[in-house]
């Protein structure tokens, strides 16, 4: 593979560090300050995308930005897999860059500065994980999205935000201080350097490593990356709810939880590699082992009645579905698994999207309040459909595609107690998605009012065009890529080549 050097990768990352700054320095006029993320989200969307013809015509673009000792460096390298991830929250930034203005503005949110700030800081370091050459680098950037997320999780200041914020903090930097420094340790010890490779950075040495210390170090991994929300280590996510809705979009669509996911698919792509995977049999125990995560995390969705709960725990099963398809090790299964990064991301952001317009236009948060809330918000409540019916797998929306290949892939690996838990799972995502839908519209209002002091009355309306047009453009980008799925598909299959 031909390997370009160029700057490109940095300035990607460097973009919403200088708007980060520009944010800060612009805090007193609120125009000049939201212009600088909606211009660096742009900037950095042409940045992402410029790249994209070197990586299709199968060359690599690599810039190392420290060099400590030999196999020890902060480096930077965009493949087929990083420019996925890099187009998808890139894209989105801009998306919620809107969105956060008319709800923050909307809502007369404090702090407005400090939430811009650490929202460029967090998808700075989302793209340094997405463009990581190596572990070390990759490490680094998943540290400091913990802790630069940390005051956006914590930004009402309330006790429960606090709370929610810390249990974040202690489950995401608490595992990755143990179990993923000690998996990156292990990992140079074992192979001598900590760099990512096509075919797996320590499949040449897998026979001479006793394959209990490499299946050790791989079930530090999945422990280390507590941010793809793996059960038991998933409850920070649904405390981190207490955050304002832009902040689950982003926890949830683009910076962090699809960044767990994509760790661990670097661990199963590029640090063991398919071979290894199979002469080590971790896939299809793994499969198995998210399957668990898949079918409970769908349970307690449909005993949610807060929407943003159950939209969370929602994430926490449909994240499971990425690793799942990794890990069956089978063409279609592996494609799916790393499809669903883009599927997820652009349904389950609409999903928040519109949470988030309900809360603003009513000041409802719960599900049974929602009745005939369709009435006055049909904007809002055909994208929320359009969005779960991408979370159940019904055609032509985007999830469709993803439980096609990932239903394929069990078949190929002859696995059908799996196809039995991903047809379980959509019944599942149906009985917890369908019947918000049909209530929005077919049922009699809710006859109660809530702490916001809106009932039911005819002064509940669509929220402002800054919050709706995204969720709009969002959930037509949902069909858009279940119809014509061929960018994302050409990545995917590019990755496992």
């Amino acid at each position: 593979m031909h390997t370009i050097h160029s700057i490109q990768p940095a300035l990607a990352i460097v973009v919403s560090l200088f708007a980060a700054g520009l944010v800060i320095v612009s805090g007193g006029r609120p125009n000049l300050r939201e212009s600088w993320s909606i211009g660096a989200g742009v900037l950095k969307f042409l940045l992402v995308v410029s790249m994209a013809p070197a990586i299709f015509s199968g060359q690599q673009i690599e810039y190392t930005l420290f060099s400590f000792l030999p196999g020890l460096e902060l480096k930077l390298r965009v493949d087929a897999l990083g420019l996925l991830f890099g187009t998808i929250a890139s894209f989105l930034w801009i998306l919620t860059s809107f969105y956060s203005i008319g709800y923050m503005r909307s809502l007369s949110e404090h702090a407005q500065t400090r939430f811009y700030t650490c929202f460029a800081l967090s998808l700075a370091c989302a793209i340094g994980i997405a463009f990581s050459a190596n572990l070390l680098t990759l490490f680094l950037f998943y540290e400091l999205l913990s802790l630069v997320t940390y005051p956006l999780v914590a930004h009402k200041e309330t006790p429960e935000a606090y709370a929610g914020a810390r249990k974040y903090l202690i489950y995401l930097v608490g595992t990755s201080k143990t179990f993923l420094l000690s998996a990156v340790i292990l990992t140079y010890i074992v192979a001598g350097n900590l760099e990512f490779s096509p075919h797996g950075l320590l499949s040449a040495v897998s026979q001479q490593v006793h394959p209990g210390i490499l299946i050790a170090i791989y079930i530090l991994f999945l422990a280390g990356f507590a941010k793809a929300g793996i059960m038991p280590l998933h409850a920070w996510l649904p405390a981190a709810m207490v955050a304002p809705t832009p902040v689950s979009a982003l926890l949830h669509a683009v910076a962090v939880v699809n960044t767990g996911v994509f760790c661990i698919l670097r661990v199963i792509f590029n640090v063991f590699g398919v071979e290894t995977m199979r002469q080590l049999h971790l896939g299809i125990p793994t499969a198995f082992f998210v399957s668990i995560t898949i079918l409970l995390a769908s349970i307690y969705a449909l005993t949610r009645d807060n929407l943003k709960a159950r939209l969370a725990y929602s994430t926490v099963s449909q994240l499971s579905y990425m690793i799942l398809g990794a890990s069956l090790l089978t063409p279609a299964g592996m494609t799916g698994g790393i499809l669903h990064i883009a599927n997820h991301a652009f349904s389950k952001i609409t999903l928040f999207f519109c949470a988030g317009s309900i809360y603003v236009a009513s000041h409802k948060t719960n599900i049974s309040e929602m009745k005939g809330i369709g009435r006055k918000m049909p904007l809002t409540m055909a994208a929320f459909a359009v969005g779960s019916l991408s979370m159940i797998g019904v055609p032509p929306v985007a999830g469709f595609v993803t439980k096609w290949y990932l239903a394929v892939g069990t078949i190929e690996a002859n696995q059908i107690p799996i196809l039995i838990v991903l047809l379980t799972s959509t019944l599942l995502n149906a009985a917890y998605f369908i019947p918000m839908t049909y209530h929005a519209f077919f049922s009699a209002p809710s006859i109660s009012s809530d702490h916001g002091g809106k009932g039911d009355g005819e002064e509940i309306h669509e929220a402002s065009y800054f919050v709706v047009i995204p969720l709009l453009i969002t959930a037509v980008a949902s069909v858009l890529l279940g119809i014509f799925p061929s960018y994302f598909l050409s990545l995917a299959r590019e990755v496992i080549r």
